[in-house]
């Protein structure tokens, strides 16, 4: 099995975070640097950034976590404190499946599922994530026309796919994508005169944010796990 692949079964991270490592010379197979690409099986000895991967059953996780405004969602230790996984202290290693930027605060998912991760972050699968936000001045429907056909990212150069505005309040209004470009739904506002002062996810595809307090997380198990897993189109790991 190629080793990005493998080191996703195996939970240890997303096979783009995989290359990443193998780029930076950062896995060693048997006591040499790997190559992208290069097969590997439960007979190798695999070390990721200093760590053992152990070949054995991995228990499948899966945290839903109210991230926090002034946490990053990383998993080094480069931001201190504000790592999104030295702050949750987990007992296991885990990931964030995609990113919250700082500012902003709500639902996150982590996982050791590597297989899983890389699924639902394809934005081409059209998986959900809502949000609800609140902006510094009053919202009238050519904002939300606006904001629903797709607004022209002037840094990104680019326009983001149609999506579903609703407006909750004065300057509130709630969005669901099914991309996720870099700070998207700032700099839509931005292009349209607008500046978020509040932004928080409240939901990706079938799991939701509810009563979870921020700073706390739950694990997602049963039913509501399934649920994912066939939506992302990947059957959970065996426990």
């Amino acid at each position: 099995m190629r080793i990005n692949k493998y080191l996703s079964a195996q939970g240890i991270c997303s096979r783009r975070e995989a290359d990443r490592l193998l780029t930076e010379g950062k896995i060693l197979v048997d006591g040499v640097v790997a190559t992208m690409g290069q097969q590997v099986d439960s007979s190798n000895v695999i070390v990721v950034d200093g760590n053992t991967v152990n070949n054995g059953t991995v228990e499948d996780i899966l945290i839903a976590f109210n991230k926090p405004v002034g946490i990053v969602c990383t998993t080094t230790d480069k931001q201190g404190k504000n790592n999104i996984v030295d702050y949750i202290g987990f007992d296991k290693r885990i990931y964030p499946m995609g990113r919250l930027d700082k500012e902003s605060d709500g639902l996150i998912l982590l996982t050791n599922n590597g297989e899983i991760m890389d699924n639902v972050l394809r934005s081409v699968n059209g998986h959900e994530k809502e949000y609800i936000v609140t902006v510094d001045k009053k919202i009238d429907n050519s904002f939300v026309k606006a904001m629903k056909k797709g607004v022209y990212l002037t840094e990104l150069d680019r326009t983001t796919k149609p999506c579903k505005v609703y407006k909750e309040a004065s300057n509130t209004f709630r969005i669901i994508l099914t991309q996720g470009l870099n700070r998207q739904i700032r700099r839509m506002c931005e292009e349209l005169g607008y500046r978020v002062e509040k932004l928080t996810r409240i939901r990706i595809m079938n799991i939701t944010l509810g009563d979870l307090k921020v700073g706390e997380y739950r694990i997602v198990d049963g039913e509501e796990k399934r649920k994912l897993y066939e939506q992302a189109g990947k059957n959970q790991r065996t426990c």
